[in-house]
């Protein structure tokens, strides 16, 4: 059985002591221990210390620092109990460590996925453009129950849904307004689709929108797009030409009677 024959302060961290132990060939450094560690088994020189308590004491002192790395990552934001979890593994801290550290925490309200959950999705509604699903799915992601998903999502209503997408909607056809009607309502589906907003307000935000180009706005885009067109397929003439002139504005969603028009323009 070993002596502890001095216990000194750390230079660099005075909440952490370093120990020195005899057994039986001189002093020699042991092991280091946190403050609270060296408090709680009452630490000093002259007390004798089998290898179960040392090992009981290491431990301790691995919660004690994995908690104090906790609660530095807790300082900067909330945290849900995955996170924690996942930040501890990083930082290569065992597991019984790591949920001794989560279960003292939850105890004293530093973690609760509950309250996590319902300030992400208030954090995100109000200042990403991010919709439902995919804040629902980053929750999953972070390790909080469907149930408290599901509850947390009520922060986030269909009408601010609606608004949101609507307004995300606007801008995109301003900044699309050289493509033709169908292809901006198809580029802007799938927009919405990937930011996470479900068909149905996805359908509304849509609608809502003025898209309904008048002829002349509607005849811009084709001219954009047709002179484009040309300059792909200027060397070929005759019949070659309009056809693969009407398949290229075609595809870009123009109507054959808008294409017919254009090329009947376009040839004066």
């Amino acid at each position: 059985m070993a002596i502890i024959t001095k216990i000194t302060t750390q230079q660099k961290n005075q909440d952490r002591f370093n120990v020195f132990m005899d057994y039986g060939k001189g002093e020699e450094f042991a092991f280091s221990v946190d403050s609270d560690v060296l408090i709680k088994f009452q630490l000093k020189k002259g007390m004798e210390i089998d290898d179960f308590s040392f090992m009981e004491i290491q431990f301790q002192d691995d919660i004690r620092k994995a908690y104090n790395l906790a609660v530095n990552y807790l300082a900067r934001r909330m945290r849900s109990a995955k996170e924690i979890r996942d930040y501890l593994i990083q930082k290569d801290v065992d597991d019984p460590a790591i949920e001794e550290v989560v279960h003292k925490l939850t105890n004293q309200k530093y973690i609760n996925d509950e309250d996590y959950a319902f300030a992400y999705v208030r954090t995100q509604a109000n200042t990403t453009d991010k919709g439902p699903d995919l804040i629902k799915l980053e929750l999953k992601e972070r390790g909080i129950e469907e149930g408290i998903r599901l509850s947390a999502l009520e922060e986030f209503p269909l009408e601010q849904q609606i608004e949101k997408a609507t307004k995300m909607s606007e801008k995109f056809f301003q900044k699309n307004s050289k493509d033709s009607q169908k292809i901006q309502k198809q580029k802007l589906e799938q927009l919405l689709l990937r930011k996470g907003y479900p068909f149905e307000v996805i359908h509304i935000a849509v609608n809502e929108t003025d898209v309904n180009k008048e002829v002349d706005e509607e005849m811009e885009a084709i001219r954009f797009q047709g002179e484009k067109a040309h300059r792909k397929y200027s060397q070929f003439s005759g019949f070659e030409y309009e056809q693969k002139m009407k398949q290229a504005l075609y595809r870009k969603g123009f109507s054959m009677d808008l294409i017919e028009r254009f090329l009947l323009e376009f040839e004066k």
